[in-house]
């Protein structure tokens, strides 16, 4: 009897694990060119020079994880919930607030991870369906990511915007996303061509996307900075990666 009420408590965790399961969306590989070139507008030196990289097939989270999803994973794995942020926190908006290793957590429960740095970049652009904006999904940053001109000091719920050329949204502002690589100034000067995973070290780790609390020059989908992996920003998120099963 015992043997039987514990499989019936893994078949319904396994159900509501499914019910709360994000949408992913596929991204079909090639060669791109990450980072910009030396006098373009808001283009820093360390995110020169561009180069040409291959990117294998993979799936990305159509939306940041929200306050709700990372709510489940919280309650079934015992951890803290992160400190909310002071105005009104609704489930549908990013989850923020999270270190680097509470981001890796989360991805490696769902059965996913974190995107590289050129996986995350190479989907912002579009992939194969790049139309070459500035921003993910368009030219005009209002039409698709909430920044410090836009988001009244306040995280949105995800989806809000326009998404890009892959349908993913909010790629450009809302939340920093964490990225798994170790972040380096001058990376780019000596990256592998394929598959980049970052340097070996270095001073933190990648956050890409801009955020509510960064003007919208900082959306562009070149731009990367660096954070202290163990740091936990107001407006730092993440969405999860999946490898494409052969």
């Amino acid at each position: 009897m015992r043997s039987i009420k514990f499989m019936f408590f893994f078949i319904l965790s396994s159900l509501v694990a499914d019910l709360c399961a994000q949408e992913f969306v596929f991204v079909e590989g090639g060669y791109f060119n990450m980072g910009c070139e030396k006098g373009d507008k808001d283009c820093y030196p360390d995110e020169q020079p561009m180069h040409r990289v291959y990117i294998s097939s993979f799936e990305i989270g159509k939306y940041e994880v929200t306050l709700k999803e990372y709510r489940l994973f919280c309650q079934k794995t015992n951890r803290p919930m992160p400190v909310a942020p002071s105005y009104d926190y609704e489930d549908d908006m990013p989850i923020v607030n999270v270190s680097w290793q509470d981001a890796n957590d989360y991805a490696k429960w769902k059965g996913c991870r974190l995107p590289t740095e050129a996986e995350w970049e190479y989907a912002a652009k579009g992939g194969q369906k790049s139309m070459g904006f500035t921003f993910a999904g368009s030219n005009d940053y209002d039409e698709v990511g909430w920044c410090y001109e836009n988001a009244d000091k306040r995280l949105h719920n995800v989806g809000q915007k326009k998404p890009n050329e892959l349908g993913i949204y909010d790629m450009s502002g809302n939340a920093w996303e964490w990225c798994t690589d170790n972040y380096g100034i001058s990376y780019y000067e000596n990256s592998e061509q394929d598959n980049p995973q970052g340097p070996s070290s270095g001073l933190g780790k990648v956050n890409r996307g801009g955020s509510i609390a960064f003007d919208h020059g900082l959306l562009n989908v070149h731009h990367r900075r660096c954070s202290d992996a163990s740091s936990k920003g107001f407006a730092t998120g993440f969405r999860l990666v999946r490898d494409v099963k052969k």
